[in-house]
Order: C-alpha cells, then sequence, then structure tokens
C-alpha cells in the first residue's frame, strides 16, 4: 500500500517561511512528477508547483520567487519552501504524486492527506 504523508504546516504570521514535507512509502518500484497542490475555503483545488524525476520545475504565477520545490529520489520525498508568506497563501495543502508499486499495474496517482497552512498576524 503506497501512502505519501505530509508534514510541516502550521500557523505563520505574514513574511514568513515553512517548509513542507512529503513522503512516499510502500512497495515503490518509481516515482514520476511530484508536485503540491492547494485549497483554499470555499476555492478549488490549485495546483503551486511540480517537479519531474529529473528536476525540471513549474509553478503557479502567484508563487514564483517565493516557493521553491524540491526532492530528493534516494528518500522519496517531495519539499516545499514556502517564503514572504500572504493570508492568501492561507489553506490546506496536498502531495500528489505519479507512483509505480506494488500494489497496482501501472502509474498510480496517489494524494497526501493535507497539511494546513495558516498565515496570520
Amino acid at each position: 500500500q503506497v501512502q505519501l504523508v505530509e508534514s510541516g504546516g502550521g500557523l505563520v504570521q505574514p513574511g514568513g517561511s515553512l517548509r513542507l514535507s512529503c513522503a512516499a512509502s510502500g512497495s515503490i518500484f518509481s516515482i514520476n512528477a511530484m508536485a503540491w497542490y492547494r485549497q483554499a475555503p470555499g476555492k478549488q483545488r490549485e495546483l503551486v508547483a511540480a517537479i519531474t524525476s529529473g528536476g525540471s520545475t513549474n509553478y503557479a504565477d502567484s508563487v514564483k520567487g517565493r516557493f521553491t520545490i524540491s526532492r530528493d529520489n534516494a528518500k522519496n520525498t517531495v519539499y516545499l519552501q514556502i517564503n514572504s508568506l500572504k493570508p492568501e497563501d492561507t489553506a490546506v495543502y496536498y502531495c500528489n504524486a505519479q507512483i509505480g508499486s506494488a500494489s497496482r499495474a501501472g502509474v498510480g496517482d496517489y494524494w497526501g492527506q493535507g497539511t494546513q497552512v495558516t498565515v496570520s498576524s
């Protein structure tokens, strides 16, 4: 059974920083793209940042220059460094990954349980 477990969320003041982590576990053969999404109250889930297995990245325009996605393939972990936080960054942040495993044929689309980020003074 493949699982994604996020950590690192919390309450932070505007201008502050956080580092989110998401570790994949289970009988994993390979991990392709990994990504972070977020969902604010009353809004649709949106892509924040993504990274390929080779390290290519892309970001939502709203977070460019403030957020950095990275991954450690040896640890099956993806990170999101969030700087210069704004109140509008408040949301539940979800990890997503495309994983080949012994749990199913082909590549599966997996989600973490989410971690709350609240930006408030």
